[in-house]
């Protein structure tokens, strides 16, 4: 069952065995290449999980691909979204209209998605300049790194944990995995042992998790992600279907391999902070740690999410005890506190 990453040039539709199937439907532009829909039959016709980015190629590719599979996509039940993320819910509401299914989402992130449609363009633009000013971006970065993603369609229905998705003759079972998102979800098809776990837990590499606004000491998204990790190594040794890179075995070793790596990571940056005698913005703590390309060859937007990334950490060792950020400064800044 396990496959290896290729170019989205060389991925196809697949018969996944158990009345699952998996089409590749491409992201263009991003370096993932493409996101791993799935369907699942039905008696009242197929459920999709996840549906792909919102362009008119990922559009030919669900549709021609579900056809190579022997499914009309106009026969879709529903499709139920992993996350609102664009790569993942973008294309639910073209599948609703041609099929008249049903769009499903944890209610947490259902809010987004309604929050998304009620701000304004500019409201939004606004926000996203305070918050990285707030993080010490300079001006210059500022206005480059604001961006605006075209929102989903809203859901019909919304799921909370343990909820089974309306899939007739199947058990199919919502689990609450925050941390990527704050609605995220993984679908535990119980009568197969396989988790469909979108972006939670992915076979190579880890998902984004950041926090928006930076500076809010209300919520701990790295930590709702590494609880949800050790509830998801709780589930056992399923089999992983993820929405990106390739299927593999044991969901529950992978998991327990992506805290181990988190866990390291707030220790080494916990071990910067402290070299550091003054406090420092997320900004500056964001161009200190270790990414996928260095600082300087990040363009504004990947430096913001990065930004998000890093204050996520900071976040979380805060709630730890173990950095506080300084009252009274803007930028806020941090530092760590003696051990």
């Amino acid at each position: 069952m396990k496959s290896r990453r290729r170019p989205y040039a060389e991925q196809r539709p697949q018969d996944l065995g158990g009345g699952v199937w998996s089409v590749p439907v491409p992201i263009p532009g991003n370096p993932l290449g493409y996101t791993l829909v799935y369907a699942i039959e039905s008696p009242k016709g197929p459920v999709l999980v996840d549906a792909g980015w919102n362009h008119p190629d990922a559009w030919d590719a669900l549709s021609g691909g579900l056809a190579a599979l022997g499914i009309d996509v106009s026969t879709v039940s529903g499709v139920v979204v992993t996350h609102f993320h664009p790569d993942h819910a973008g294309l639910a509401g073209q599948v609703k209209e041609a099929s008249g299914g049903w769009i499903a989402m944890h209610e947490d992130d259902a809010a987004l998605v309604r929050l998304m449609h009620d701000y304004a363009a500019e409201e939004h633009e606004s926000f996203q300049s305070d918050m990285l000013r707030r993080a010490g971006a300079d001006p210059g970065e500022v206005r480059q790194a604001v961006s605006r993603p075209t929102p989903p369609a809203l859901p019909d229905r919304r799921l909370r944990d343990g909820d089974l998705v309306d899939l007739p003759g199947r058990k199919l079972r919502a689990v609450h995995t925050p941390g990527h998102t704050p609605g995220h979800i993984c679908l535990h098809l119980e009568d197969a042992d396989r988790l469909f776990t979108g972006d939670h837990v992915l076979p190579d590499i880890t998902p984004h998790v950041g926090i928006y606004p930076y500076d809010r000491d209300d919520v701990d998204p790295l930590g709702d992600f590494l609880d949800s990790l050790d509830r998801v190594a709780e589930l056992g040794p399923l089999d992983a279907l993820p929405a990106h890179e390739w299927i593999f075995p044991d969901v529950a070793a992978r998991a327990v391999e992506i805290r181990h790596h988190h866990d390291e990571k707030l220790v080494r940056l916990r071990a910067l902070l402290a070299q550091r005698p003054e406090p420092l913005t997320i900004w500056e703590v964001a161009a200190m740690m270790t990414w996928n390309r260095p600082w300087d060859d990040l363009s504004p937007v990947l430096r913001g999410m990065a930004a998000g990334e890093a204050a996520a950490h900071l976040r979380a060792l805060e709630a730890r005890g173990e950095v506080r950020r300084v009252p009274g400064v803007d930028p806020v800044r941090f530092q760590a506190l003696d051990s």
